[in-house]
């Protein structure tokens, strides 16, 4: 113990000689070819709201978890060399501490991070193993037993891998071949499941690194232990597939669920079987119409069900989906990939945190017309405090696991492109700089009010005052979404084949000033939900009833603040909720779009920057029913279980805390 501690002292002090900037790379053969790559960590800055977003995680809990729950990711956790907690929750939170020090080149996130990193890197040992090897006795609220379980080292190798993309630093390389030599030699006597059942279930992880490690090295093992990870890894394939575990009631852990849809595609760059490419579209149509939420998401409170509007919806379910879908994107380029990532991060990721980023919900609602201390019926139900807001309520996995979503989604907004040049994916505003392949230093800086607004500016620069041109494409995403887009280069328009979920390629020589204009008209629709709800939908947001809010914090005390934390939020609401859509006011469904500018922080009820006027009548028989709303039929042929029409006022799901999102649907 002494020992590790002064080599993780002395490199925390000792200056560590790196190699020059990491470049990106791509798939080495015998691996598929690849369209896109991830730049450097730090190559993206976010601009405007995303900025202000990330700011408010630094100041809040992702900058300050180590304090507000010192008893799991303080200096006596395992992961640092502690006796305390060993398990998932220490690398969870730095998996998302990490990318947010880098992006927001923040010095003190940064040494709190490197402290993480340097005791994984001090740990290594002769046989490739590396992380905490002691069990210690049960303490309650920590999980301080299965050291060696293979599924917490998927969540530090995720960290290490980023350590280097920021850094460079040759040592992550060494450790990371090391453990996975350990693994190889390993897995047979103890599979991925052999500790607990979660490595079994997310073992796409553990792939992802392995191949991510071997475009790095080229060493040859690397192939064969991915087959064996593959092998030993739940058959996602297989189960997407046949599809009946999606009809299924309870069929999956809701996180797990997440975890799985990279793993096919994750193993086709080795198969190149298109059915592990068919896998993931098969299970996402069968999803839509049984478990899924018009968030991108699925019920899931913790174990998946159908897609009841006040069922739950875990927030882990928020972070792990959208890294498997910013994988799945940047291996395939299959922009229907964006298309999902936007609808997760700009509708439920917003909601299910605190503005001031000091508490989170377990499970959100997509009906949820209060957030208030009752039983619900959840699955796994943590005696009413689920959907409050608060540090340690429900359970507090994701208290450590919220913090990735955000800067992981600014790690994937641009990537390089195979053919030397960029590609703008994933739209928020941002500034990106990258080193083209002739080695010029390019710098394209993104304006824009999405996903609000279609407008995407993008202006080109070069650091080197010498430079004036360079030669180089750019590619521009089309979402499935926009059937009128338009681009003009300069003020003059692109004479292109623009097409709904295709990207648009321009290839020319750029010169500093250069600007793009990318137009993407957003109209009101409607969509059909669980059991035929209405919800509303405009570009990549879906808008829902406004209601006003009021805020309550309170305190937990006796036992229950020692296992959900200190306080909680309460939000209620006089606003009427039980509001329905009859196709009878056809005449009335015009809809009023009003936009205004957007506000440093546009994720609440006062700064939304979209309102929707829309008629809609009173279901006089909707009623509360123990903090949610009551039980309805979503659709009707017939009957006048409604009355009046009322002009009511929809705003962003991701600026809401209380809402109806799926409203009922009548004549």
């Amino acid at each position: 113990m002494r020992r590790t501690f002064l080599t993780l002292l002395l490199l925390l002090v000792l200056p560590v000689a790196l190699p020059a900037a990491v470049q990106p790379v791509f798939n080495r053969a015998p691996l598929a070819e690849v369209p896109y790559a991830e730049l450097p960590l730090g190559a993206i800055r976010p601009r405007g709201w995303l900025l202000d977003q990330l700011e408010r995680q630094r100041d809040g809990l992702t900058g300050h978890l180590d304090e507000c729950y010192s008893e799991i990711v303080g200096d006596n956790n395992a992961w640092l060399g502690g006796d305390g907690d060993t398990w998932e929750r220490g690398p969870y939170w730095v998996d998302g501490l990490f990318p947010l020090a880098w992006i927001l080149d923040d010095a003190a996130l940064k040494a709190k991070a490197r402290k993480w990193v340097e005791a994984m890197l001090a740990s290594a040992r002769e046989d490739g193993y590396f992380g905490n090897a002691t069990d210690h006795p049960y303490i309650e609220g920590q999980q301080r037993g299965k050291s060696h379980d293979w599924w917490p080292k998927m969540v530090a190798l995720k960290i290490l891998k980023q350590y280097y993309m920021a850094t460079g630093d040759p040592r992550a390389l060494k450790v990371m071949s090391g453990y996975f030599r350990y693994q190889a030699a390993h897995l047979d006597s103890e599979p991925l499941d052999h500790w607990t059942e979660w490595g079994k279930w997310r073992g796409g992880d553990n792939l992802a690194m392995v191949y991510w490690l071997y475009n790095q090295t080229g060493e040859a093992f690397l192939l064969e232990l991915g087959d064996k990870i593959h092998a030993q890894t739940v058959d996602w394939t297989g189960l997407f597939l046949d599809g009946e575990c999606l009809r299924t009631q309870h069929a999956f852990h809701c996180v797990n669920l997440a975890h799985g849809f990279k793993e096919p595609v994750v193993y086709w760059q080795r198969s190149r079987s298109p059915e592990h490419l068919a896998a993931p579209d098969k299970a996402l149509g069968v999803i839509r119409t049984t478990l899924g939420l018009p968030t991108g998401l699925w019920v899931g409170d913790e174990m998946t069900d159908f897609g009841d509007p006040v069922r739950g919806s875990e927030f882990c379910t928020i972070s792990e989906m959208m890294f498997s879908l910013e994988e799945m994107l940047r291996i395939t380029g299959d922009l229907r990939r964006a298309d999902h990532l936007e609808r997760i991060a700009y509708n439920a990721l917003p909601t299910q945190a605190t503005d001031t980023f000091d508490a989170r919900q377990y499970f959100q609602q997509t009906n949820q017309v209060a957030c208030t201390r009752e039983v619900r019926p959840f699955v796994t139900e943590h005696f009413g405090t689920d959907n409050v807001f608060g540090l340690l309520n429900g359970y507090p996995c994701c208290t450590c696991n919220m913090h990735q979503a955000w800067p992981k989604l600014v790690q994937n907004l641009w990537y390089a492109t195979l053919d030397g040049g960029l590609a703008a994916l994933v739209y928020a505003p941002s500034e990106v700089k990258a080193t083209l392949p002739d080695g010029t230093a390019v710098r394209l800086e993104e304006e824009t009010a999405y996903p609000f607004d279609g407008l995407v500016s993008l202006t080109v620069d070069f650091h080197s005052r010498k430079v004036r041109e360079a030669a180089f494409p750019l590619y521009l995403r089309i979402p499935s979404w926009c059937t009128d887009a338009r681009v003009r280069v300069n003020g003059e328009s692109l004479a292109a084949d623009i097409r709904p979920g295709q990207p648009v390629r321009i290839d020319r020589t750029w010169r500093r000033g250069d600007r793009v204009e990318l137009i993407l008209p957003m109209a009101v629709s409607t969509q059909n939900w669980y059991g035929g709800s209405t919800v509303f939908e405009r570009g990549p947001l879906v808008y829902v009833l406004k209601m006003q809010e009021r805020w309550e914090k309170k305190a937990f005390a006796g036992e229950d603040r020692a296992q959900y934390g200190p306080y909680y939020y309460e939000v209620t609401s006089a606003t009427p909720w039980n509001y329905g859509f009859s196709a009878s006011l056809a005449g009335k469904h015009a809809y009023s779009v009003q936009v205004s500018p957007v506000d440093a922080y546009p994720w609440t009820l006062s700064n939304a920057p979209v309102s929707i006027r829309v008629h809609l009548v009173r279901m006089k028989y909707w009623v509360p029913f123990r903090g949610n709303a009551g039980p309805i039929a979503y659709f009707a042929q017939d009957g006048r279980d409604y009355e009046g029409d009322e002009e009511v006022e929809l705003i962003p799901y991701g600026c809401s805390t209380l809402r109806i999102a799926e409203f009922p649907t009548r004549p």
